[in-house]
């Protein structure tokens, strides 16, 4: 019997392979001898199965054949990783789509910051408007109006006039041409030419001046300076501080207010008596001549005068402050006829001398005049009426006078063969006298 070496006892978790390892079939072999032969046909990828009652054999990881079949489909948790790299794929195409967008935007905000930056704006609009509105009344009196230049020898000055026929006559304030001797009329296209006086008078502040060969004139229309109401809008077109074609709006403040303007010479032969439309619409030192319109473009007054800071005040501008001053258009009709028919103005009187240094209420009638000549001039208006030298008139046609000034005024204001109706104080009562005005040249 031959000699066997003992086989060790192999762990529990383990078993023998059914082959034996090359090594020990190769010693196997030679002491036995040669093993009976087996069939071609039989496999030898699969072993045997076990007899029944052996014992099962186990897993050897060191086997020439394992045991079980591995699954060589998708591995458990392969459709798990698959969705989790195609989310991931997603999201990385999001977020590069995102980010190109991103700097596409971003490089089209910096091209327009850096070379054109629109903001938002209202399209073209209808440059028309309403022709009772101030841009309206301006558009239609524009060219009508016309910056004067006058040079003379006390030096330079800016005025406005207006057009008022298609002859060239235009009409302005008298204290704008007074002492000239070259005037020159822009109109609002621009176009300049050289104006002739035609006559002015300064007790009315009125003056005409005359433009030849100028083609295209557009007057302005006159309107009725009795039919103003406080309140009542209007537009004042003028040349301040030589600031051509300017447009200021306002109101009319007050009717038949009472002002004298000028008075530099000393001797009373420049001062002017305005029965006036009082506005609020701006009024400077260039407006003087232009025109004072109503809501339908219409001239209603001359701008004349306004009341600026008092002359001693240095610290105050002598600019408006709301206190502007025309000459009513009824007035300056007249007399701008009279100018370009005889070249002067007439002036309404009542043919008496009046005491201007009287201080109490209403205007007195002296008791001499000029020249050691009576107060009342014989035959005269007023010695037709039966007024006497000591008289104190205190109401023309029921308006209440408060002293010589707007006595003159109110006169003025009327036309020369106009009635009036007085009412004096003499011996103190009151008396009520009628008379008609009668005529005297202007100066």
């Amino acid at each position: 019997m031959a000699d066997q070496q003992p086989s060790e006892t192999a762990p529990k978790w383990w078993s023998r392979p059914a082959a034996p390892r090359a090594e020990a079939q190769a010693d196997s072999t030679a002491a036995a001898g040669p093993a009976p032969s087996q069939p071609d046909s039989a496999p030898s990828a699969e072993p045997a199965p076990p007899a029944p009652g052996a014992a099962a054999v186990r897993y050897d990881p060191w086997g020439v054949q394992p045991l079980q079949v591995t699954d060589r489909g998708k591995a458990a948790g392969a459709g798990h990783f698959v969705r989790m790299r195609h989310a991931l794929a997603l999201g990385l195409g999001i977020a590069l789509l995102a980010g190109g967008i991103g700097g596409w935007l971003g490089v089209l905000a910096e091209r327009q910051s850096s070379t054109r930056l629109e903001l938002p704006q209202a399209g073209v609009e209808s440059k028309n408007r309403a022709p009772e509105s101030v841009a309206g009344i301006a558009a239609t009196a524009l060219p009508g109006v016309v910056t004067l230049h006058v040079r003379g020898s006390a030096g330079s000055g800016t005025g406005t006039g207006f057009v008022l026929d298609g002859q060239g006559h235009i009409l302005t304030n008298n204290h704008v041409v007074s002492d000239a001797k070259d005037i020159t009329v822009t109109f609002s296209t621009g176009e300049s030419v050289t104006a002739e006086l035609v006559g002015r008078d300064s007790g009315y502040d009125l003056a005409v001046v005359k433009v030849d060969g100028v083609r295209g004139l557009q007057p302005l229309s006159l309107g009725n300076s009795e039919n103003v109401k406080v309140g009542d809008p209007v537009v004042a077109i003028g040349a301040p501080f030589d600031l051509s074609n300017t447009v200021t709006a306002g109101i009319i403040s007050a009717t038949g207010r009472p002002i004298t303007a000028g008075g530099d010479k000393g001797d009373g032969s420049d001062i002017s008596y305005v029965d006036a439309l009082q506005t609020d619409a701006p009024i400077n030192p260039g407006n003087s001549g232009g025109p004072l319109l109503d809501a339908k473009a219409r001239v209603i007054g001359i701008n004349s005068a306004i009341r600026g800071a008092d002359k001693g005040d240095s610290d105050k501008q002598s600019g408006s402050i709301g206190l502007g001053f025309a000459i009513p258009v009824n007035q300056g009709k007249r007399v701008a006829e009279e100018l370009i028919r005889t070249g002067r103005a007439t002036h309404p009187v009542i043919g008496v001398t009046l005491d201007m240094e009287y201080t109490g209420d209403g205007a007195r009638v002296g008791t001499k005049g000029e020249g050691g000549k009576p107060a009342v001039t014989p035959d005269g208006p007023g010695a037709k009426a039966g007024i006497q030298g000591g008289d104190v008139i205190t109401k023309v046609d029921g308006v209440r006078v408060h002293g010589g000034d707007e006595l003159v005024i109110k006169i003025r204001a009327h036309r020369p063969g106009d009635p009036l109706t007085l009412t004096v104080l003499r011996d103190g009562r009151e008396r009520t006298l009628e008379l008609v005005l009668g005529s005297a040249n202007g100066s």
